[in-house]
């Protein structure tokens, strides 16, 4: 990699950090309380879906692996479980093996918070009442226009994921959720499939059929209740198919990804276990898991929902750029 400095971005630079002041602003007034996290760590929650930066600490003949972490959710969470209440942490975070993109560094700045006792329908009300003030707090309007469409505010197009694989991929319910019909579907529509997990497959067809699509109706997306293969740290819903999950989405771009958050700590054990072998699997980065993560939701993790947000890139539609590398004043290419 080279630095590159960009000083003509400047004034993207500072519609960036006025995205961030805002969102302090508004999340202090509805008392969420910031929280101030460490970005190293000696153990992570064993996510087997992305992969995450390794260094070692040393000092005189003392060596001690630790790992950038990839979300601050490990550490944010043992904290509600202490009683903390409504918080955030606006900072960054980390994600290996996933090249620069218009939409991606390695290291980005992630906004995640979480409601104590309510759930990931609170979430979406939350969201929506956040990007309306940060529209009026930037445009005073409750609208925002980007790449032509005018994106307003006042409420969501929303979608379950069974409905857009529906109409979108031409997949039906039943395609979807039995893993070896949606492989077989797959294969039929063209994609490769062979040495490939269900997870892998589903990512390819998301990627490529439905997320581009989302975000263009006048008003943002909202996806809801994703296959509970993608829910490691998600509520169930009764169906015992999907999960309390949704992500949104402006102009084609995913913004945030939000879960009603699991709190049955054997559940959660048990699915860890299996993240932590379908890491090993893929060849992916071995580290500790976080055993203590589960000794927190022992002692008892209240209902609550939380939300993780890529600053860069709602900066980078809020300041109608194209490419979340043109915010920055220094960039790694």
């Amino acid at each position: 990699m080279k630095i590159l400095s960009q000083p003509e971005n400047i004034e993207n630079y500072k519609r960036y950090l006025s995205v961030i002041k805002y969102i302090r602003e508004f999340l202090d007034g509805r008392k969420y309380l910031e929280i101030d996290l460490p970005v190293l760590s000696p153990a992570l929650i064993p996510e087997s879906y992305l992969e995450i930066f390794e260094t070692t600490f040393i000092y005189l003949d003392k060596k001690e692996k630790l790992y950038l972490t990839p979300s601050p959710e490990l550490f944010l969470k043992r904290l509600i479980a202490g009683g903390i209440g409504d918080c955030y942490y606006l900072g960054k975070s980390f994600r290996n093996s996933e090249p620069n993109s218009p939409k991606h560094n390695p290291e980005f700045t992630m906004l995640e918070f979480y409601k104590i006792g309510e759930d990931y329908k609170f979430m979406a009300k939350e969201i929506l009442r956040m990007l309306s003030f940060l529209s009026q707090k930037l445009f005073k309007r409750n609208y925002i226009v980007y790449k032509d469409q005018k994106i307003s505010f006042d409420k969501w197009e929303e979608f379950t994921i069974a409905q857009v694989f529906e109409k979108y991929s031409n997949i039906s319910e039943e395609e979807l959720f039995n893993e070896e019909k949606f492989i077989k579907r797959a294969r039929e529509k063209g994609y490769k499939t062979k040495g490939f997990s269900y997870e892998e497959v589903w990512s390819q067809i998301y990627t490529q059929e439905i997320e581009p699509k989302m975000g263009f109706n006048g008003h943002p997306t909202i996806l809801y209740d994703y296959p509970l293969q993608f829910a490691t740290l998600c509520q169930p819903n009764k169906d015992g198919k999907t999960a309390r999950r949704f992500e949104f989405y402006i102009c084609g771009v995913e913004l945030g990804n939000c879960y009603g958050e699991l709190t049955e700590f054997k559940v959660q054990k048990l699915r860890l276990e299996k993240d932590y072998q379908e890491r090993m699997r893929s060849g992916k980065i071995s580290h500790p898991v976080d055993w203590g993560f589960i000794k927190m939701m022992e002692k008892g993790l209240p209902k609550s929902t939380g939300i993780a947000i890529g600053i860069d890139r709602l900066s980078m539609i809020l300041a109608k750029v194209d490419n979340i590398n043109d915010l920055k004043l220094i960039n790694l290419i």
